[in-house]
């Protein structure tokens, strides 16, 4: 009995999780949208429907020349633009100036940008408790990239590439920040520094992370943290920049075989969001919204066809050809059957994404 009811509530959190996540996805995918409406809007271009939510239709409500609608399928949203690819109405997405056009287009991760702006800033104003101290080793894996460096249990970890370590959390951030990389940590063994070079791995026996070392505290303190606004846009600034470019270095990594495909479903983003809220709480939904929205923001400007990212490119060629624009049914055709492909790729990612749940592997390590 006592088994069955643990299992019940253990299906009804991850239930409970999986409906916060998408509630959360949705409102990332409207804030991008809402971009794009705006900014469509603002330079006369005709908004036909804004939708929450994907057909079909649940809802709907015309305001102006714009329906409103809520649908069933909710993971996301959407916009419908006047000839997105077809010029012929004169306010139509596709009769606009490129440089119109690709405004319109890229408001939509420049909004995201904003929110994963907002939130990195919120938190680093909020003050928190931080445990610092002395980063001490205290056991070093075998054949582990530590120990092929000659790190030691005993030794304390000073520095990693210059930057000061006074807790676990740092070490963790700056070896993460550079799998593939080589980093030096400077360490304190018997009262004289030196200084270690090696590489973090990506991929990791369980339980042993990228370098191979357990970390202790020692002579920990509690301070209070926050920062003024003027010192927490720049530090979120930084955080978004950190995000990118570990996101860029991890499929630069993938590209050339080094390192698995850094990317999840649906499927996947459920799991990893349930195993960092289990380790530290709900509150962890905050930075994995700012993190999904850098994500949201960054994909949708890839330029692969059917994405913002791809009619941007498309407006670019024109705007450096002077004007002279593809054939509207070419590109329509380019970016329907990048459609197609995009669909098929995110099946086969969700289908590793349920392959890893069923060998137990975890999304987070």
């Amino acid at each position: 009995m006592g088994q069955a009811q643990s299992s019940s509530l253990g299906g009804r959190y991850t239930m409970i999780l999986a409906l916060e996540l998408i509630i959360m996805i949705v409102a990332l995918v409207v804030i991008h949208e809402l971009g794009h409406f705006l900014t469509a809007k603002l330079f006369g271009v005709k908004v036909n429907e804004f939708g929450i939510g994907f057909p079909p239709k649940l809802v709907g409500w015309k305001k102006g020349e714009t329906e409103y609608t809520l649908n069933l399928i909710p993971l996301g949203g959407f916009v419908k633009l006047e000839g997105e690819n077809n010029p012929t109405h004169h306010r139509s997405l596709a009769n606009k100036k490129p440089y119109i056009r690709l405004i319109i287009l890229g408001s939509g991760s420049f909004m995201n940008a904003l929110l994963a702006l907002a939130i990195f800033t919120g938190m680093f104003m909020t003050p928190r408790d931080v445990a610092t101290g002395n980063v001490i080793i205290q056991d070093v894996s075998t054949n582990s990239p530590a120990e092929l460096a000659g790190l030691l249990p005993g030794d304390q970890i000073v520095y990693v590439n210059d930057k000061d370590i006074h807790n676990i959390g740092a070490i963790r951030e700056n070896t993460y920040r550079n799998l593939g990389s080589q980093i030096t940590i400077t360490i304190q063994r018997n009262d004289i520094q030196q200084q270690i070079s090696l590489i973090p791995r990506w991929e990791p026996p369980i339980d042993e992370g990228p370098v191979g070392i357990k970390l202790s505290l020692e002579n920990a303190r509690i301070i209070q943290e926050s920062y003024p606004i003027w010192k927490a846009v720049p530090k979120a600034v930084i955080e978004i920049r950190n995000v990118l470019f570990f996101t860029w270095q991890a499929l630069l990594q993938w590209l050339i075989g080094e390192a698995p495909f850094p990317g999840s479903g649906p499927v996947g983003i459920v799991k990893g969001t349930q195993e960092v809220v289990s380790i530290a709480g709900v509150t962890a939904l905050i930075p994995i919204a700012a993190l999904l929205s850098i994500s949201l923001a960054a994909f949708n400007m890839l330029p692969i066809p059917s994405l913002d990212g791809g009619r941007s490119l498309f407006a670019l060629i024109e705007w450096i050809r002077g004007g002279k624009r593809i054939s509207p049914a070419k590109e329509g055709q380019f970016h329907m059957i990048g459609f197609a492909i995009l669909i098929a790729i995110i099946v086969v990612i969700s289908y590793n994404d349920v392959s890893r749940i069923i060998r137990g592997d975890s999304f987070i390590r």
